[in-house]
């Protein structure tokens, strides 16, 4: 391609300039449409499957459910996992605001697990509070957001451009006014002129290299390459905590999320080579990952994901979401393998270096408000430093940030001639070389410096040369070679990767100290020090353009924490940070060469596109870029065309006109399995925003009587959760020959109070019915049937309800010698009930389940005993004891039980 003429930038204009439109960009950009804000959305992909939560989401992290969590706990915990280097001012907007911003993704649509009565399914994951909030069904999150951004008034506020890649946020006057970049298609030089700009380009992804040495089978969305950090830092704005790294436990070779967020609440969790839990501290620190690395590199090791353990249906369920809302090819690795969950655990180890605020400390320092140290330029989602801020975090500072900036007008000035010129050869220079070296290998060589040097543990002399590495690397990127648009963009990657490497080695050599276990695990200064470094660690671009550094002072808490005493005051002005004398043959004018060769690497990974050959097909297409009414599916929602007719199911979904309810249940009668699987989808997708009304309803409850068995179940699900279907409606199901069905017909009788029918179903044949039944059960009389029941994980699940619902003297009985049970499962369950039993036979029982040979059943007992320890002297005594047993998880509960006993 030719270079375009500076001149012939086409300009766009606009209030709020939004770069990034993943979880962040899409609600930053709702938020100041709203507020009345004509808003430029940029996206380097496009819009609809863009950004780290394209693939879909399987839970949210850190959900502060009222009557589940405290906003003040969850603060506390934050603190403590960041080792005490945080602003709890900006970690307290998340706590506070979160729960809002679940229901308002519900009100778009999104769908959070809730139990039969419309309570928040939240589950205890980390040891110190309950706030992790299932999305079984996570996979459709972006498709929901993009219909909200397609909705007729967001269109008349909202200008979107895919694939437009910015690489300078502009400035003058010491705030931003625009911003350069080009189109990633056409090769085409695009300027903004803009009011405010929010940067929401998600994390750093690409900084280490993964041990597969595959460019993008990142653990973090490989296109994600520091973008806003690079444009952050050039635009003026501070940085903080980029000596934080993110690193993961990860499958072994596939480098995707082990899922410990999912798999632990069906009873999955982390053993070494033994069986053996070991990690003692919480889940979402770095000296959990500290303590990982350690059982990894021992002779205990390796260190798997536990799953073999777990019954059928929770392997089932499992499957269903690691295979397709998290990431689909994971299946077929493990197929490639020969490995099973129900034979096999799965293999971890720990992943690439990155960098990320919302999974560990490492972003664009911003206050609470979102606002950077440039006025009118704003950072939200991975990239702001918001520590552990994950998704709903992302979505609360994206609000924030939109609502703030929405306040501006679009820049009238200038557009600054000479930071337009530089960003134009940024962009264009490897046209000028097209015979130079190619991106894939400048990119391999400059990340397997970041590995080889800035990886942890991290000391004083390898952060020194890979300084000298980074900066050799600008000659090898400046001659890197490009013929089209798509090298151009990644071409522009690697000098954002490079930038990110030096702040990253820049700030680790600067922390003189150890912090947060592995993340900043610095060999040469291998001790915590608070009195010298209870600091963030600030970066910026001086006026000389050197990196130069700050150390300020953490404020003083908002919400106290026992171990950390903040006392603010002054920040201690470091400025630049040089590398340490690191030759080992007397003195040198020039740096040494590097030491190896990059190898070959596979390709850029150009977007693979699926033909179609039919011409329905194309016209649906292109129906779905414009306003819908139902009206315009209708014929192909009645297309002789099976095919035809499912992609119209999925175009009205992503649509979802007035009408789209009664439409979808009308079409749970197609005649092709296919249509009807795709309308049960979407029925179970659309579910939070679909209006109860009469037609709805009507069609629903004909579907109870369907042939299709998904269909049926799908129809109660859907009747259930509106709260159209009626209790003899449901029980009529109860004696459906669908497994399925009758757990539906189980899960709405519940939702209606109808306890006297679904005891009717405590004799029904199959055992995951009569677990769902055991589960749903209210009175602990109803229950004792299932007490004796002849499979063990329903009185299990029986033992576990009677914990919840309380466990009177006719039941303590049972409970105790269930104690004694063959079945592992059965003896965790009843030591759950025995915590709602009286404390006197309750608490003997339980300290002698102590020494039971399964961990889970002394985890049990543990629980069991801290909801005594208020009034029981045996409880604590007995707690005292497990502060020493074998398995981590038993020593950790009971550790938290005995700092808080009376």
């Amino acid at each position: 391609m030719d270079i375009p003429a500076l001149a012939d930038a086409e300009e766009l204009t606009c209030d709020v300039l939004v770069i990034g439109g993943g979880t962040a960009g899409t609600m930053a950009a709702l938020t100041a449409a709203e507020r009345g804000a004509d808003v430029l959305l940029l996206e380097k992909a496009h819009v609809r499957h863009s950004g780290a939560l394209a693939m879909g989401m399987d839970g949210v992290n850190n959900a502060v459910v009222p009557g589940r969590a405290e906003p003040d706990d969850y603060v506390a915990e934050i603190t403590r996992a960041n080792d005490g280097v945080v602003d709890q001012s900006t970690v307290r907007q998340t706590a506070t605001r979160g729960f809002a911003m679940v229901q308002r993704l519900e009100s778009y649509g999104v769908k959070f697990e809730k139990d039969e009565h419309g309570e928040y399914a939240v589950r205890q994951v980390h040891r110190s509070g309950s706030y992790v909030l299932p999305m079984p069904e996570g996979k459709d999150v972006k498709k929901v957001l993009y219909r909200q951004l397609r909705r007729r008034e967001m269109r008349e506020r909202i200008r979107i451009e895919n694939r437009v890649m910015p690489v300078r946020v502009l400035t003058a006057e010491g705030r931003p006014v625009g911003a350069a970049g080009f189109h990633t298609r056409t090769g085409r030089f695009v300027t903004v002129r803009a009011g405010a700009v929010i940067l929401a380009t998600g994390a750093c992804g690409r900084l280490g290299l993964p041990a597969s040495g595959y460019l993008y089978g990142t653990y973090e969305n490989p296109t994600n390459a520091g973008d806003g950090y690079a444009m952050a830092y050039h635009a003026g704005a501070a940085l903080t905590g980029i000596e934080c790294f993110q690193i993961n436990p990860l499958i072994k070779d596939y480098n995707g999320p082990a899922c410990a967020y999912v798999a632990n609440p069906f009873g999955g969790y982390q053993v070494n080579r033994h069986g053996e839990r070991f990690v003692d501290s919480d889940y979402w620190s770095g000296r959990m990952m500290a303590e990982f690395a350690a059982e990894v590199a021992s002779d205990r090791g390796p260190v798997y994901l536990k799953l073999s353990h777990l019954p059928e249906e929770s392997v089932a369920a499992l499957e269903g979401i690691l295979h397709s809302t998290e990431r689909p090819t994971r299946g077929t690795f493990h197929s490639g393998r020969g490995h099973d969950y129900r034979t096999h655990d799965v293999e971890m180890h720990i992943s690439e270096i990155g960098l990320c605020g919302g999974h560990s400390a490492s972003g664009v320092r911003v206050d609470d408000h979102g606002r950077t140290t440039v006025p009118r330029l704003y950072a939200a989602g991975d990239l702001a430093c918001v520590p552990h801020n994950y998704m709903i975090g992302a979505f609360v500072f994206g609000d924030l940030a939109g609502g703030d900036a929405s306040r501006y007008t679009a820049y009238e000035g200038e557009l600054p001639p000479d930071q337009l010129r530089a960003a134009h050869e940024l962009i264009y220079r490897p046209l000028r070389h097209p015979d130079g070296p190619p991106q894939p290998q400048v990119e391999y060589k400059l990340r397997r410096f970041v590995n080889d040097y800035v990886a942890p543990p991290k000391s004083g002399a390898r952060l020194s040369l890979a300084l000298e590495h980074f900066e050799r690397m600008r000659t090898d990127i400046a001659a890197m070679g490009a013929r089209t648009p798509h090298e151009l963009m990644r071409c522009a990657e690697v000098s954002f990767i490079r930038d990110c490497a030096e702040m990253a080695a820049r700030s680790s050599l600067a922390r003189t100290e150890s912090r947060w276990g592995l993340y900043h695990q610095r060999t040469d200064h291998p001790g915590r020090d608070d009195s010298g470094w209870l600091h963030h660690l600030d970066l910026r671009k001086s006026p000389s353009g050197a990196m130069e550094f700050t150390a300020r002072p953490v404020e003083p808490y908002l919400v106290p924490v026992d171990e950390f005493t903040p006392s603010g005051g002054p920040s201690r002005h470091l400025g630049e940070v040089h590398a340490l004398p690191v030759a080992t043959a007397g003195a040198r004018d020039i740096a040494p060469t590097g030491s190896a060769t990059p190898r070959a690497t596979t390709a850029p990974d150009e977007p693979v596109v699926a033909a179609s050959h039919s011409p329905r097909l194309l016209e649906l297409n292109a129906l779905a870029e414009r306003d819908l009414e139902l009206a315009d599916l209708t014929p192909y929602l009645t297309d002789p065309d099976a095919t035809v007719r499912r992609a119209a199911v999925a175009t009205l979904t992503e649509t979802a006109p007035p009408g789209t309810g009664p439409a979808l249940a009308g079409a749970l009668a197609d005649d092709s399995p296919g249509v009807r699987a795709a309308a049960c989808a979407s029925l179970q997708e659309l579910v939070e925003v679909l209006p109860p009304d009469p037609a709805l309803a009507t069609a629903l409850t004909d579907a109870l009587h369907a042939p299709d068995p998904l269909v049926r179940a799908t129809a109660l699900d859907v009747l259930r959760a509106l709260r159209l279907g009626a209790a003899d409606a449901y029980l009529r199901l109860l004696d459906d020959p669908g497994i399925e069905v009758r757990i539906a017909a189980v899960r709405a009788l519940v939702s209606v109070d109808a306890q006297d029918a679904l005891a009717s179903a405590r004799t029904d044949p199959a055992r995951e019915v009569r677990v769902a039944v055991a589960r749903g059960l209210a009175a602990p009389d109803a229950l004792a049937p299932l007490l004796d029941d002849p499979d063990a994980l329903v009185r299990a699940a029986a033992f576990g309800t009677l914990g919840v619902v309380g466990c009177p003297p006719p039941h303590t009985d049972p409970a105790v010698a269930a104690l004694a049970d063959p079945a592992w499962q059965v003896r965790a369950g009843a030591a759950a009930a025995l915590g709602s039993a009286a404390p006197g036979p309750a608490v003997r029982a339980l300290s002698g389940a102590l020494a039971d040979a399964n961990a889970d059943v002394r985890k049990a007992a543990v629980l069991a005993l801290r909801r005594h320890a208020g009034v029981s002297a045996g409880a604590r005594d007995a707690l005292a004891r497990a502060v020493g047993d074998a398995d981590a998880d038993v020593r950790a509960y009971a550790s938290r039980a005995t700092r808080v006993a009376p």
